[in-house]
């Protein structure tokens, strides 16, 4: 299987399979130098690591990493790092009765029409554990940021649970990390958990809508054509699994609007060049404003459900299949750690790009 890299000169390959016995990524490009220890990285696989409430897969992975290589008396030495994630509680059994069935809205029958063989248990190279590498390479990217641009901030939330958004009015980030579902708006958190027990009990499952935003970002990360920042950030985004859109700024929505409204004027400031509003996301023309990077991307509802789904097997036969197994009736709430990590990824790696390219801004205002 090819593909399994991505980034420029920050350069991530992720490796292994939900039931194998481990999984993990090689880091290449880290900067020397950077502070780094397996505890900086926990803390956010911390955010992501299964059964931690009653809304997400109950399998219970402690989902301990451990640096390999590439790190030195507590800093980076510019070698690839390796960074290693062991698989303690698969429950492989769970899976034999589909080992001949595709799931309805699963990547089974891609991998096998594509391969010839996949591995069921869980879903192996397409299940969202593979998720737990990003997240560990996304702590590390985060490490290094805090060396080139300090000012840099990663947050992401969600914003919808199935047709239940949040209300921008409540909007407030301290309320990001008291709640389950890691979103700013409490009322909501009340409502989406009420809704989502009544579908976990009914064996169903729901999409969501996560939004990752990097305040501090320099102006000038990003090139105008084949590299541009959104391009990447996109990219990124889309290649995490269950992820069916992406949305930069006002997305699809600025297709409702006019040019006056969706407009950000620009204003001279004691800093630089101020914005009016931000409906671009931080990025025009590929290039970061300055202003906050904003991306947006929808996450389909689980495939492993235990609702009977008429599907058919390999040699062709019409069928019928449930899922059994410990599965997330809303995988879009541990996707919000790996959301951040993708935008850490890409955010380094552009700024190591920059500075290999310009350096410094060469265009000055003012």
């Amino acid at each position: 299987m090819s593909m399994n890299s991505f980034g420029h000169l920050f350069r991530v390959t992720t490796w292994g399979e939900s039931h194998g016995p481990a999984l993990g990524a090689t880091v290449d490009g880290c900067p020397p130098g950077v502070t780094i220890d397996e505890a900086m990285i926990q803390h956010w696989l911390d955010k992501r690591k299964p059964g931690q409430s009653k809304f997400t897969t109950q399998r219970r992975e402690p989902d301990r990493v451990k640096i390999l290589s590439g790190v030195f008396e507590g800093q980076t030495t510019g070698t690839p790092v390796q960074l290693m994630i062991e698989n303690t509680d698969q429950r492989s059994k769970d899976y034999g009765d589909i080992m001949d069935k595709f799931r309805p809205g699963h990547a089974d029958i891609t991998y096998w029409q594509k391969y010839g063989i996949r591995d069921y248990r869980g879903g192996g190279r397409s299940s969202a554990r593979e998720t737990a590498s990003r997240v560990a390479a996304g702590g590390l990217a985060r490490e290094a940021i805090k060396q080139i641009a300090p000012n840099v901030q990663i947050t992401g939330y969600m914003t919808q649970i199935g047709p239940h958004k949040i209300d921008r009015g409540n909007f407030d980030w301290s309320q990001i990390e008291q709640n389950p579902f890691w979103t700013p708006d409490a009322q909501a958190a009340e409502d989406w958990a009420a809704y989502l027990d009544d579908l976990r009990k009914s064996g169903n499952s729901v999409g969501a809508v996560v939004e990752v935003v990097a305040r501090g970002v320099p102006a000038g990360l990003g090139a105008p054509v084949y590299a541009k920042l959104d391009t990447d950030l996109a990219a990124a985004m889309m290649s995490i699994n269950a992820v069916k859109g992406v949305e930069i700024g006002e997305g699809m929505a600025a297709a409702e609007l006019t040019g006056e409204a969706n407009a950000d004027e620009i204003f001279m400031g004691q800093n630089g060049p101020q914005y009016s509003s931000n409906h671009a996301g931080g990025i025009l023309g590929g290039i970061s404003t300055g202003q906050d990077i904003v991306v947006r991307f929808a996450v389909k509802p689980t495939s492993s459900i235990l609702t009977t789904r008429k599907t058919i097997t390999k040699s062709g036969e019409e069928t019928e299949i449930i899922t059994k197994g410990r599965h997330d009736p809303c995988v879009g709430i541990r996707a919000v750690p790996v959301g951040e990590a993708m935008m850490a990824c890409v955010i380094l790696d552009h700024l190591l790009l920059h500075r290999g390219q310009i350096g410094e801004n060469r265009g000055r205002i003012g």
